[in-house]
């Protein structure tokens, strides 16, 4: 299935009221506007048909379950209130926009050099950025709109799978859930794996659905490590940084790792 086909097929799938569509040929991004609310969504038509190669059909329900479920959330209004503990923090670039298209500002904390963090409204298919204006309108602060997340991400099940190559360790934590990636939070998980790293530790979250932690045991370890991350960022609906973190005395500092040799920091 080539890149029109793709788009016009799930046109049809989305198409009903309050639908616009536009497509950028060059980028093969496509835009699906939801006209009443003057909001859209941007997908990647090459990403997706790159992410199942062998299954377009299970792309194109993706694809349109993401966006319909999206809309939905779009037409409720926003309610914190005795959902607190569906406040979730989620792991966004530094380039991630810091307000909505209409000129709201979302809320976040700074996190590293290339991370920030939002706090998202889990709302069960899909999840909502929080923004400010909304949290103050209920009374809440941004102080305790962040704790409420990160006590729930703290809360949260972390399972992780792992593999060796070349005498270096990686564990992967990849449920899928929206909030892989949202776990390098979770400071007592990080500390428990710390205990683990026998070399050098390293962290990185090349989208929000993994989380790589790294035991780096030898020079070889950093080009594994490198190559990997990227081709993750490359492949991840929601990229969020191609450089890994090394993690040392509780803190996250960025590297750029050169083929062969052992970054500097």
């Amino acid at each position: 299935m080539d890149t029109n086909k793709f788009r016009k097929e799930l046109e049809q799938r989305l198409r009903g009221p309050n639908r616009s569509f536009s497509f950028d040929e060059e980028k093969a991004i496509m835009r699906v506007e939801h006209i009443a609310l003057k909001k859209g969504m941007d997908l990647d038509i090459n990403k997706l048909l790159a992410k199942n190669t062998e299954n377009k059909e299970k792309a194109l329900e993706e694809a349109a379950r993401i966006i319909q479920s999206s809309f939905e959330v779009m037409e409720k209004e926003v309610k914190i209130t005795g959902k607190e503990k569906y406040i979730f923090p989620v792991v966004r670039s530094t380039s991630f926009p810091t307000k909505t298209k209409d000129g709201k500002e979302l809320l976040f904390s700074e996190h590293t050099a290339e991370t920030r963090i939002y706090y998202a409204l889990d709302l069960g298919e899909a999840y909502t950025m929080l923004e400010r204006e909304t949290v103050e309108k209920e009374g809440y602060t941004a102080e305790q709109i962040s704790e409420a997340a990160l006590f729930n991400i703290r809360a949260m099940d972390v399972s992780y799978k792992s593999d060796e190559v070349a005498g270096n360790t990686f564990y992967f934590v990849n449920t899928n859930d929206g909030y892989d990636a949202s776990r390098i939070l979770n400071e007592k998980f990080i500390e428990m794996m710390a205990g683990k790293i026998k070399g050098e530790m390293a962290i990185s979250v090349p989208h929000q659905d993994v989380l790589i932690i790294a035991d780096i045991r030898n020079k070889t370890g950093y080009d594994i490590l490198g190559q990997m991350t990227f081709r993750f960022y490359s492949d991840g609906r929601v990229p969020i940084t191609a450089l890994p973190f090394l993690y040392e005395n509780n803190k996250l500092e960025p590297i750029f790792i050169l083929a062969r040799k052992k970054p500097e920091k």
